[in-house]
């Protein structure tokens, strides 16, 4: 799935983003999807965003992460990648 394109409503508008990676968690069974729309923050660095998602899905559905140790997680997944 890396490096294909996804789109995704955002304020009310489709974005199309390019899909940065993919990964599993054994832990809590879940699959997760990074995405760029390539804008850029204030701190000048590309931003990148993380969902959950059902890879068995008929649609792509993301699903917004708050869990503190799911973000957690995925900040120790991103620092080790190179994106």
């Amino acid at each position: 799935m890396e490096n294909e394109r996804i789109q995704i409503e955002k304020n009310g508008k489709t974005i199309d983003c390019q899909v940065l990676f993919t990964f599993d968690c054994d832990e809590n069974l879940k699959s997760y999807i990074g995405y760029t729309d390539n804008s850029y923050g204030k701190n000048g660095r590309k931003n990148i965003y993380v969902s959950s998602y059902n890879p068995l899905g008929l649609e792509l559905k993301l699903e917004d992460i708050t869990d503190e140790a799911e973000l957690k997680m995925i900040g120790e997944v991103l620092s080790n990648l190179d994106v």
